[in-house]
């Protein structure tokens, strides 16, 4: 049962099915900037990229297992981002969500946040049937033992960026090219694999922006990536 007080965040909600890694990163990077010090409505963003791995702030080079030809081979790029957390994995078949929240405005601590971040994710399982748990001093949502979603949070002024990545059908070997958060043995698993079939993308990002609704008290304003771009462009209008 979410604890946060009863008012409404109007939240701009841009559901895609697809895009780039980088214009992701720049949008974002754009949204926070953006929302600072203003009353622009809060910014969801769920969507899905290409093949890459994203090092946060504490991330060395020895939480990839391959050689940079490897990468090259298999066409992933590599990206050192202000998230917390260590290395982790994002391309097609894996949900991504980026929260840029004011967590001043919203009444939240980092630590809430991710708690209610995991919520969501445990929420969406559920509606699909999977039974998920958290795990006492990791961040993040599992099966059992094995790892179906991550979260990575940056903060900037008390506006967020970042956010989760849920595993629906990603290539799995793509992870045992990492060292997954940093975790020695870790294993990965996806929704597919758990219920042994195929899940609509659709369908998932819409049953999360319905948790996200619900947890964090968001009333949607469907957004448009052009809408997005040329609004961010022009400028906050407070």
């Amino acid at each position: 049962m979410t604890k946060f007080k009863k008012r409404i965040y109007p939240t701009r909600l841009l559901n895609l099915d697809h895009l780039a890694y980088t214009e992701a990163l720049a949008l974002m990077r754009k949204m926070v900037d953006f929302k600072k010090g203003t009353q622009e409505p809060e910014i969801l963003m769920l969507l899905e990229h290409e093949p890459v791995f994203t090092m946060g702030r504490r991330s060395d080079a020895h939480e990839i297992r391959v050689s940079q030809k490897s990468l090259e081979a298999q066409g992933i790029g590599v990206h050192r981002i202000e998230r917390g957390g260590l290395i982790t994995y994002h391309g097609p078949g894996q949900l991504v969500a980026y929260v840029v929240f004011d967590l001043k405005r919203m009444r939240l601590g980092v630590s809430e946040l991710v708690q209610e971040l995991e919520a969501v994710i445990l929420d969406t399982l559920s509606d699909f049937g999977i039974r998920a748990n958290r795990i006492e001093g990791y961040r993040g949502v599992w099966v059992g033992n094995e790892k179906i979603a991550s979260i990575g949070i940056a903060v900037r002024r008390a506006i967020t960026f970042h956010g989760l990545a849920l595993n629906y059908n990603p290539n799995l070997l793509h992870f045992e090219m990492i060292r997954p958060c940093g975790l020695e043995g870790v294993k990965m698993t996806s929704m597919s694999k758990i219920l042994q079939t195929q899940i609509n993308p659709a369908q998932l990002r819409d049953a999360m922006a319905r948790h996200f609704s619900v947890h964090f008290k968001l009333e949607f304003l469907p957004w448009s990536l052009e809408q997005a771009q040329a609004l961010i462009d022009v400028g906050p209008s407070a």
